[in-house]
């Protein structure tokens, strides 16, 4: 089982890209779902794009070994807005996707967390090395 562990880190990394990618299209095309989604929100055009280029942003440092890390952060910390908007405004089901985006978000959320733990010691020796600098 100790070998498995590569291809479920390897795994985690690019199906939270792969998911994170594939939603590019429809944020920087303004898709009539993302644009629903983003004015119900209340950050139209400017929160799509934003959002929009953060994920790719993530998407790119999750393939890369690394800064993986980084990517995993990221990927969770938009994740995890992305959940709290469904909970708070959106809700699960949007527009009759049967939780679909839902179901991606907590998808991304959890690979992006299972490689941030993976990768615990950069992120405690940066947490280290910044409390070192003050």
């Amino acid at each position: 089982m100790k070998n498995a562990s590569p291809v479920f880190y390897w795994a985690a990394r690019l199906v939270a890209a792969f998911v994170l990618f594939q939603t590019l299209f429809f944020k920087f095309t303004g898709a009539e779902e993302s644009v629903y989604i983003f004015t119900t929100v209340g950050i139209e055009p400017w929160g799509r794009i934003a959002v929009g280029t953060l994920e790719l942003i993530a998407a790119v440092l999750l393939i890369i070994p690394g800064t993986a890390w980084l990517g995993g952060i990221l990927g969770l910390g938009l994740m995890l807005g992305a959940i709290t908007m469904h909970l708070a405004i959106l809700g699960i089901v949007v527009r009759d996707d049967g939780g679909y985006l839902f179901f991606l978000a907590v998808l991304v959320a959890s690979c992006s967390a299972y490689v941030i733990i993976r990768n615990r010691t950069k992120l405690v020796s940066l947490l280290i090395a910044i409390r070192g600098k003050r």
